[in-house]
């Protein structure tokens, strides 16, 4: 068991104020102190191990320097964030860590005034620093402004106070969010209107920036320095004087600077870049970020760190320790658990995608970076020259889809449900008005769990539903689930299969692949009065809820076309109607099977059960779907209670 004292200098700090107090020399010994600190409390927990492991000196450099919480600090991606939380008041709750009721995963503003933004996927930092940046910009000008009122012109400076000089902003993106088009965007936004911010890269891929060493940090600091930076800025004063002298002179700097550090692309969107520095080297750290942080403009800051740094484990695998349960800090193992050895739908869809590779040419297989997530593994190892890992760029995969379509492709998108909502305007525009035979096998659908709600796949029915043309499915089980991507490869033109983290009922998977008839539900059971019609997930429940109450038991497959037929039939002979789905109510398969029976005149009662009009804060997925009252005790107490109310 770990001692107070084994953290002599972290058991010092509650705040970023508190660190402050150390001596630069000191910053090494709490560097150590931390990262050990953070693989003790994920050990224990679970969670984002090595992404936050390789922020450590980063984190603890910026809240030295910076002033934070007035100067701003948005997190991107949030998964780094762990030292972060530790160092901002929250050390003695990173056991509540992705726990009911505890810690978030990810920054999260209701939890701390530290965490600036919530994010729980990837690229947003750029922006939303960017607007920070401007609103700091605009309090400013209207606390200064000659014609305001006094009363508003004393609410400015409370929040734009001169004698503490003006507010800073900092946007620390890395772990593959720099491969997103919207952090280019705002890239080119800031530099284009001289934000006075810094973007900070995180750069964990040290294959793209082998320049580190003496030399590069030698040259970071002294072109991060105020002479130097000021020396140029006169310079080109002068010689504006001089259009011709002041370009050369431009792209002489220009190219030096080219031949040690890859700037061009930088300093061509409008930032004045240094790097790439040492990541590791927290005094060098400190000395740079206290050089950026003087300096007026867009800054970019290239910073080149190990993911997994300082564990052993996490440095010879970062994968997979980029995400773990709890384990083993002396052999880095995950400690055993009672998970079932039954094939999760994610492995019956990557299998599934092996098999279908074999039998159909044309199948091209797509992920938005998350291959070991989607179970693309053994795909891309089968099949390298069909498999395409395009990043965190959602919309990209989605049209890149498209245009594999108009080629005479097959194309397979995997993607989680909550990712797959980036994509939408490429949904609809690119592959839906046109009509493309592409397949979205949708991930995570439904609650998902520690991650919470920005990782929870609660609106994906809702917002296909809506949409002409797609085909919408949704599986019971996991032979099931296997045989609808097969449906969907048959039908020429859009279509989703979605299923849920982890494992289904522990239905047999049959290795013979057979098209199901498209909008055909499956009658499962028939009974009195009541009809449970269920989607996906909570076709298992309702079975067991219907033998228990002799209710009639519909697995309605196919969220989009509904089985018209068979709805009819069911309203003309029962009646009560419920409909139960892990989706958000609101534009749900439930409202589809309403909208429908609505139209035709039916009278028959009609209640729809499924997730709530809120946002699900974290925990286990059996924890949430007690909360919602979606598991089986909760559905049986909904259920009873509509039935009672509609006998009334």
């Amino acid at each position: 068991m770990t001692k107070a004292t084994d953290y002599p200098l972290l058991d010092r700090i509650d705040a970023p104020s508190d660190l402050r107090k150390l001596d630069v020399n000191q910053l090494p010994a709490l560097s150590h102190e931390l990262r050990n600190f953070v693989v003790e409390s994920v050990s224990r927990t679970g969670g984002h191990l090595g992404s936050s492991l390789g922020t450590i000196e980063l984190t603890i450099a910026i809240h030295y320097v910076y002033n934070t919480p007035r100067d701003k600090l948005v997190w991107d991606v949030g998964h780094q964030t762990y030292g972060h939380k530790i160092l901002t008041g929250r050390r003695h709750q990173m056991p509540s860590m992705r726990k009911q009721g505890g810690l978030a995963g990810f920054p999260n503003r209701a939890e701390s005034e530290y965490d600036t933004f919530g994010v729980g996927h990837s690229s947003t930092s750029i922006s939303a620093a960017l607007g920070m940046a401007l609103a700091a910009r605009q309090r400013t000008r209207n606390s200064s402004a000659s014609d305001q009122p006094p009363a508003t012109k004393a609410a400015g400076q409370a929040l734009a106070d001169p004698a503490q000089g003006p507010e800073k902003v900092v946007a620390v993106i890395g772990d593959g969010a720099l491969t997103a088009g919207l952090a280019y965007e705002a890239l080119n936004h800031a530099g284009g209107i001289k934000a006075d911010m810094l973007v900070i890269l995180n750069d964990n891929d040290m294959s793209i920036s082998p320049n580190v060493g003496a030399m590069n940090k030698y040259l970071a600091r002294m072109l991060s320095g105020k002479f130097v930076s000021g020396a140029r800025e006169g310079s080109k004063r002068v010689l504006s004087h001089v259009p011709s002298m002041l370009e050369l002179a431009r792209r002489t700097e220009e190219h030096v600077k080219g031949m040690v550090v890859p700037s061009s692309l930088f300093e061509e969107l409008g930032f004045n870049y240094f790097g790439p520095v040492d990541g590791h080297d927290v005094e060098s750290l400190v000395a740079v970020l206290r050089n950026v942080r003087e300096l007026k403009g867009p800054v970019f800051l290239h910073v080149v760190t190990r993911k997994g740094q300082g564990y052993k484990f996490a440095e010879q695998d970062p994968l997979a320790l980029h995400a773990i349960g709890p384990f083993d800090t002396a052999t880095g193992k995950v400690l055993k658990s009672s998970k079932s050895n039954r094939p999760t739908y994610t492995q019956v869809f990557g299998q599934w995608l092996c098999d279908m590779a074999g039998k159909d040419d044309r199948l091209i297989g797509i992920t938005p970076a998350m291959r070991e997530g989607s179970g693309m593994v053994a795909f891309e190892q089968q099949f390298p020259d069909r498999y395409f890992d395009v990043g965190i760029a959602e919309q990209h995969a989605v049209t890149l889809a498209a245009g594999l379509a108009c080629g005479g492709m097959r194309p397979v998108v995997a993607i989680y449900s909550t990712f797959f909502q980036r994509s939408y305007d490429q949904l609809i525009h690119d592959v839906v008005i046109q009509n493309l035979p592409v397949v979205f096998a949708i991930d995570r659908a439904g609650l998902v769990g520690p991650d919470g709600p920005t990782h929870s796949g609660s609106f994906d029915f809702s917002f296909m539903r809506c949409l002409p043309n797609i085909v919408v499915m949704a599986p019971a089980d996991e032979n099931e689930c296997r045989q609808m991507l097969y449906t969907a490869m048959q039908i020429d033109g859009p279509s989703s299969v979605r299923y849920p983290r982890g494992n289904g009922p522990g239905v047999d998977v049959d290795e013979l692949m057979t098209a199901l008839p498209v909008g055909k539900a499956q009658l499962r059971r028939e009974g009195k009065r009541v009809a449970l019609l269920a989607f996906g997930t909570l076709v298992e429940p309702a079975q067991q809820l219907a033998e228990e109450l002799d209710f009639t038991m519909v697995n309605m497959r196919f969220v989009k076309p509904l089985d018209t037929e068979l709805l009819e039939s069911i309203a003309q002979s029962h009646d009560l109607i419920i409909t139960l789905e892990e989706n958000s109510i609101a534009g749900g398969a439930g409202a589809g099977v309403l909208e429908y029976l609505s139209q035709v005149g039916a009278t028959t009662a009609i209640k729809l059960i499924g997730l709530p009009d809120e946002f699900v804060e974290h925990g286990s997925r059996e924890e949430l779907l007690e909360y919602c009252r979606l598991d089986l005790a909760g559905l049986r107490e909904q259920i009873n209670v509509l039935v009672a109310a509609q006998a009334a």
